[in-house]
């Protein structure tokens, strides 16, 4: 299957419409992207390497991991000592996060809780984390750069009310 928004939206409608996800709107990522476009960035981009690699993988998981790998509800750019380590530390508050506001299973779990290996040490247990892992930080490459592409997949994002 070839990633589209409608995948998106059939996986994490629910995600993208919650109130912490408005949240995540308000708050800042990489340079000029904020949390909720870089989520749904990390979301399409392990999409797109399902359909380019060919991988078998729980698609409903990824997606909703995908989405809530960042869901610590914060600003970590605003000088605040509990947001000291934000690198370290965002997973398990992200972690915390979506298990109070979605129902998750072990994937999203790890997906969520492990995204940042290898900055965090815990080895990923599903293909779905090592994919999340990957897309997160090809996504923050691109949105750092600001590259056309990053920049055309947010625009129709934009486009489709996200």
């Amino acid at each position: 299957m070839r990633p589209t928004l409608r995948t998106l939206f059939l996986h994490g409608g629910d995600i993208l419409k919650s109130p912490g996800m408005q949240v995540a709107k308000e708050n800042m990522q990489h340079g000029s992207v904020s949390v909720f476009e870089h989520s749904v960035c990390v979301a399409l981009v392990c999409l797109w390497l399902v359909h380019r690699l060919h991988l078998k993988v729980n698609q409903r998981a990824l997606v909703r991991g995908a989405l809530l790998h960042d869901y610590f509800l914060y600003d970590w750019h605003t000088p605040d000592p509990a947001h000291r380590l934000h690198g370290f530390r965002h997973a398990e508050t992200a972690l915390r996060n979506a298990d109070r506001d979605f129902e998750l299973n072990d994937t999203e779990r790890d997906m969520i809780k492990k995204h940042m290996f290898p900055l965090n040490i815990a080895l990923p247990r599903y293909r779905e984390t090592a994919l999340v892992s990957a897309a997160d930080k090809i996504s923050a490459v691109m949105e750092l750069v600001h590259s056309a592409r990053a920049l055309r997949i947010l625009r129709r994002c934009r486009a489709v009310g996200l």
